[in-house]
């Protein structure tokens, strides 16, 4: 349990990110995929019933004693907490109320939300954009591990103590690595949160804030759901830097699993990235791929050669100023 990993830096590349190239190669190739494109209209309700699901939830934990409120946060209502996150995700890219409605998409970005007890759909839609428009950016992506924490969490001990963590790296890592200024959104979406957990409490008392809270936090960190956050583009493989997994945890996760052509096609609802590999086939078939999330967070606390510099990194900047 003590090995250290072999990396000692980031894999670094001197190209601007390849998923824009692939777009456009594969657009001039198959064109139909562009009547994929578009607002979800499932979408809205999928998210309605979970939110209500959780309001329930809250309701029927009240009078548990506390080992059940944790056991429950942790195996159910934390799995329903983080594939509204991943809701909150494909809600980001505006394919809720489309394009021309992005007020609409911000607001029921808010209303997803609120079963998670803390604030974060504004804030994150604000640095996933540049997620996607300098993937492994330096100083630009914020889901790149800092040089602090690759360094500090070394050994497969140290790395379970960071999956665990993760929310918590996810939360304070925009604020070290590039910060922006807090939005009236932002303010907005705390204002609302704190509302709805007010009323929770009155309500129904403490329990059920800590088994939305609790579950949030415990389902973000050491969670097979969690396994994506790893699989998605930590380099398994030299040379590749974002990988699908076609699990049947897609089911649940709104898809995330297809994130090679989520990267490809920012664009098109989680519900319909499946049509895309079965439209370009040969885009997607030969990469290499994850069947397991859970056997994807095994290897990385296990594998001496994965590990936080397991990423690919850029000097995005360069191509900004150009």
């Amino acid at each position: 349990m003590g090995n250290k990993i072999t990396r000692d830096d980031f894999e670094w590349v001197y190209t601007e990110q390849p998923h824009s190239t692939r777009r456009k190669e594969i657009l001039a190739k198959h064109p139909e995929i562009k009547s994929l494109m578009g607002p979800d209209p499932n979408l809205k309700w999928v998210v309605t019933a979970m939110v209500l699901t959780q309001f329930l939830a809250c309701y029927l934990v009240q009078d548990l004693s506390w080992k059940w409120v944790l056991f429950w946060a942790y195996a159910f209502g934390g799995c329903i907490n983080h594939s509204l996150t991943l809701a909150i995700h494909d809600i980001s890219h505006n394919v809720a109320f489309g394009n021309k409605d992005a007020r609409s998409n911000r607001l029921f970005g808010m209303f997803a939300n609120l079963p998670i007890g803390l604030p974060y759909s504004v804030s994150f839609k604000k640095y996933h954009v540049d997620h996607h428009r300098y993937l492994g950016g330096d100083g630009l992506d914020v889901d790149i591990p800092t040089e602090l924490e690759a360094r500090l969490f070394c050994t497969p001990f140290r790395k379970v103590i960071w999956l665990f963590l993760q929310p918590l790296f996810y939360a304070l890592r925009p604020l070290c690595v590039n910060p922006k200024p807090l939005s009236r959104m932002e303010l907005l979406n705390g204002f609302v949160q704190l509302i709805y957990d007010l009323i929770i409490y009155q309500l129904w008392g403490l329990k059920p804030l800590v088994y939305m809270v609790a579950g949030s936090i415990l389902c973000m960190g050491l969670h097979p759901i969690s396994g994506h956050f790893i699989a998605e583009h930590y380099m398994y493989l030299k040379g590749y830097e974002t990988y699908s997994y076609y699990g049947p945890l897609n089911l649940i996760t709104f898809n995330v699993g297809y994130h090679m052509e989520h990267h490809d096609f920012p664009s098109i609802p989680g519900s319909r990235l499946p049509q895309v590999k079965k439209m370009a086939p040969e885009y997607y078939d030969n990469l290499p791929q994850h069947d397991s999330w859970v056997r994807v967070l095994w290897d990385f606390v296990f594998c001496d050669s994965l590990g936080p510099f397991s990423r690919i990194k850029r000097n995005c900047r360069v191509f900004k100023e150009e």
